[in-house]
């Protein structure tokens, strides 16, 4: 009996202990930020590649171009339609929204999706766009190619040299519409990577971004040809743009090779996200390329916060050897003043992401020292990838001690105290 009134109480007080460490664990995991959070609660932060439906997917910040998630994101793959956003930023920095543009036979015979032009006609270049962004006109990125290139094989050349430019590497253009394509060179293709880089030179880098974002947000737009003849209308089917608050842009594709894609951009709190998806399923599978766009920006939005990275010089002073900067010139090593050549910056990081800091500045150098002569540099990383980068500079000039110094020094001390 007694030993059955014993167990009775121990389980009690072991329920009592367990209650009171589960409030404490909970006390201090909410109002203690220094409480060491589980490592499954950071993981939850994460999206795994199987968790999108595309094949190739990519989020980049759009304001340094830095990758946050990649899936294959360097894989060449066809991108359809997304072609168009190269087509369309070419045409607005290269031509003049007045230009009148003549559609040629080859522009007219382009399949649907299609305007549905005539060999002959003219269009203002600015409606032109608004059919091509909005709706997806295969004729109309025809007649904008041939108007501004000259032919369309010739504006290829010129897409071609923007990725280039823009550093995409796994970028091969052949068409201006994104048609499933094949030259000697290859497919026309390109990397979720790369298509979020062309995307960020649209809408935060080209002189004409404020045109693009303009044009790739308008919601319809109606026009006529330059005759005044025929009466076109045109509907944005980005459906992103209504799906999240402070959608920005993007452009939707479809090819029997490329499958659906989408590259997309969104502001919110002074960041903004790109994400490019290429192969998102095929039919029936159209909204596939929609739940993985929010899925990816809502991660961003969650996860990734400005920190602001200034550069620090070392503790340690650079000392110039035979350096000579007035009075007695001593046969010791003069210190070095530094500076840093940029000021701050910020990026977006994760709280899982830890800032890393190389210093690549020699301890001792030798005289003479130019002010403003490249001593070094401090670099920033994330993952073993640099995020900042930081020249650093000599602040001052330091002349080198030699037998003319000190004899000068000597006379000149001389001379002082003779005339005193």
């Amino acid at each position: 009996m007694i030993n059955k009134i014993k167990l009775k109480k121990w389980k009690q007080t072991a329920v009592v202990l367990l209650c009171t460490a589960a409030v404490t664990l909970f006390f201090y995991s909410v109002y203690c930020p220094g409480f060491p959070v589980q490592a499954e609660t950071v993981e939850n932060d994460q999206i795994k590649p199987s968790e999108l439906y595309a094949q190739s997917a990519v989020l980049m910040d759009a304001e340094t171009g830095r990758i946050l998630f990649t899936k294959n994101g360097q894989e060449e793959m066809p991108m359809a339609s997304t072609t168009k956003i190269m087509t369309c930023i070419l045409a607005l920095e290269k031509g003049n929204l007045s230009d009148r543009v003549a559609v040629s036979s080859e522009a007219s015979a382009q399949p649907a999706v299609k305007l549905g032009m005539r060999s002959g006609q003219e269009f203002y270049l600015r409606d032109l766009l608004y059919s091509l962004m909005l709706e997806s006109h295969n004729d109309s990125a025809v007649a904008i190619a041939e108007h501004i290139g000259g032919s369309v094989e010739e504006f290829a050349d010129i897409m071609n040299a923007k990725a280039e430019e823009l550093g995409c590497e796994g970028t091969y253009f052949i068409t201006p519409n994104g048609l499933d394509a094949q030259d000697e060179e290859g497919i026309h293709h390109t990397t979720a990577s790369d298509l979020a880089q062309i995307m960020k030179y649209c809408i935060m880098d080209s002189d004409k971004k404020e045109e693009f974002l303009e044009i790739t947000r308008t919601e319809s737009y109606s026009f006529s040809d330059c005759a005044g003849s025929g009466n076109y209308s045109c509907v944005n089917h980005n459906t992103f743009l209504k799906m999240m608050e402070g959608a920005l842009s993007g452009k939707t594709g479809f090819t029997a090779d490329a499958g659906y894609c989408y590259v997309g951009s969104l502001r919110d709190d002074g960041r903004t996200f790109i994400v490019a998806l290429l192969a998102c399923g095929w039919p029936n599978n159209k909204s596939y390329k929609w739940a993985d766009t929010k899925k990816l920006m809502t991660y961003g939005i969650e996860n990734y916060f400005y920190q602001e990275i200034s550069p620090e010089l070392p503790e340690d002073t650079i000392q110039a050897a035979d350096g000579f900067i007035g009075g007695f010139p001593q046969k010791q090593p003069v210190e070095v003043k530094l500076r840093t050549g940029g000021g701050v910056r910020r990026l977006l990081l994760s709280r899982s992401e830890q800032i890393e800091t190389e210093t690549d500045i020699p301890s001792e150098i030798s005289a003479p020292v130019e002010a403003g002569e490249r001593l070094g540099n401090i670099t920033y990383t994330v993952d073993g990838k640099i995020v900042a980068y930081y020249p650093v500079f000599a602040a001052e000039s330091i002349e080198k001690r030699s037998f003319m110094t000190c004899l000068e020094y000597v006379a000149g001390t001389f001379m002082f105290q003779l005339f005193a």
